[in-house]
């Protein structure tokens, strides 16, 4: 298959890209700034200097490769910051929506040109986005910015139905990454082993749900 990882120079995406060239897959890694790790996954190509946040910047990268009859696309990259009440910070609760809500959305627009039915989308999401799940409070920016990704993947799916692209939205797991500060439950092996399952697994009937790397449906 045809597959494109948006996030891909280190922690989950990364590891996406390493299973998916094991698995004989033609990946196209893209990127700000590319890694040894990454280089040494030796992807069908490395796009680097990749701006998730300009849609025009986005377009001129993409134009330049073949990309017809793209399978999958994962969007894997994100950013947390730590809000709660007592530090709400609106610059920065607006940068994660930036990163983690419109940026998905621009990139739906620059790839789905490429895309056939039968394509599917995985959006990397949190159950933090979660309002059912939410028991803890706090991390205000992330969860907004989630919720909002929830429900613009949700929009998306029902865009895309009628051209057969499936879109699904995907927590990873409590991962051990940077981002994390190593604390998480898993590590990003078994996290991109679960969500490439995920994607393989999922039907177009399934289009716009929820899903945790382990396979459980999470409520909104």
């Amino acid at each position: 298959m045809k597959i494109a990882v948006i996030g891909s120079n280190r922690g989950i995406g990364l590891e996406l890209v390493r299973q998916l060239v094991r698995a004989e897959h033609q990946v196209f890694a893209f990127c700000r700034q590319s890694s040894p790790a990454l280089r040494e996954c030796a992807p069908a190509a490395i796009i680097e200097q990749f701006e998730v946040t300009d849609a025009a910047h986005m377009q001129r990268s993409v134009a330049a490769l073949d990309l017809a009859n793209l399978d999958w696309l994962f969007h894997v990259s994100g950013i947390l910051t730590p809000q709660g009440l007592s530090n709400f910070d609106p610059a920065a609760i607006v940068e994660q929506f930036t990163v983690n809500a419109i940026a998905p959305m621009l990139a739906a627009q620059v790839f789905t040109p490429y895309m056939t039915a039968s394509s599917k989308i995985g959006l990397l999401t949190s159950r933090m986005g979660s309002m059912t799940d939410n028991t803890t409070g706090g991390s205000y920016g992330y969860r907004m910015s989630k919720a909002a990704l929830n429900a613009a993947g949700k929009s998306l799916s029902l865009d895309l139905k009628s051209r057969g692209i499936a879109v699904f939205l995907l927590h990873p797991g409590y991962v051990k990454t940077d981002m994390t500060h190593q604390r998480g439950l898993i590590d990003t092996a078994e996290s991109a082993r679960g969500l490439i399952a995920l994607m393989a697994q999922k039907t177009a009937q399934q289009t716009g749900t929820f899903w945790h790397v382990n396979g459980e449906q999470l409520p909104w």
